[in-house]
């Protein structure tokens, strides 16, 4: 039918670690897109399929998906190849609870917007103890969670919805936030080997071609959900 014939479309921004995610998906599932690159905050294109002005926002024919998590399940309802969850009950919990750690825990306390507000409301030299602080708390967790269920990835030997949001959080940690990794050897273990996958350098790589500046201080990009 028509709308299958249409390719989907992403409004993405190429270092948004939420927008990195479901790109990341779509490569594995193998699925075209045109991806859409938003880079000013209340982009009225962008504005046009989600209200809230946030990336990513997938428009596949006449449905439109806002919000990283929502995009994921409604690919994983929709386009089963490539599963982006286990059969296994209890690894599957596992994924959700990693994938909402991130999502709830982590990055809304490490935005930028917040990091920078924290910066005018008490000083400049707090952003980044701030945003350390709150990683390191959703990386305790996280080692824990998935000490006895790891493989060569986060939990099994198959890239699952728990290594898309790990993938770029760590990457944010280790790169944008200089966070010390020596009391999360697994999480560290992890990132070596998604730095190693051939589909993570695909996204990694399309970011890097996007010749953006990736300080955390002087990084300006819409907010992401």
């Amino acid at each position: 039918m028509e709308e299958e014939n249409q390719a989907m479309k992403l409004y993405s921004h190429p270092m948004s670690s939420c927008s990195r995610r479901v790109r990341l998906a779509l490569y594995l599932k193998g699925l075209k897109y045109e991806c859409i690159t938003i880079t000013a905050v209340g982009d009225p294109e962008l504005l046009k399929v989600n209200p809230m002005g946030y990336v990513p926002a997938l428009v596949d024919g006449t449905t439109v998906v806002s919000d990283s998590y929502a995009i994921l399940l409604y690919l994983e309802e929709k386009y089963p190849q490539h599963a982006l969850l286990p059969q296994d009950i209890i690894k599957k919990s596992i994924n959700y609870q990693a994938a909402s750690i991130v999502s709830s825990s982590i990055q809304p306390l490490q935005n930028t917007t917040l990091v920078h507000y924290i910066g005018e409301l008490v000083s400049p030299d707090e952003k980044l103890p701030w945003a350390q602080n709150h990683i390191r708390k959703g990386f305790v967790a996280l080692e824990k969670l998935l000490a006895n269920h790891a493989g060569k990835y986060a939990t099994g030997d198959e890239i699952y919805l728990a290594d898309l949001y790990l993938t770029f959080q760590l990457d944010n940690a280790i790169n944008r936030f200089n966070l010390d990794m020596t009391e999360f050897p697994l999480l560290l273990k992890l990132y070596e080997v998604y730095c190693q996958t051939t589909s993570i350098q695909q996204i990694f790589a399309e970011s890097s071609q996007q010749q953006i500046d990736k300080s955390l201080f002087n990084f300006n990009k819409p907010q992401e959900a």
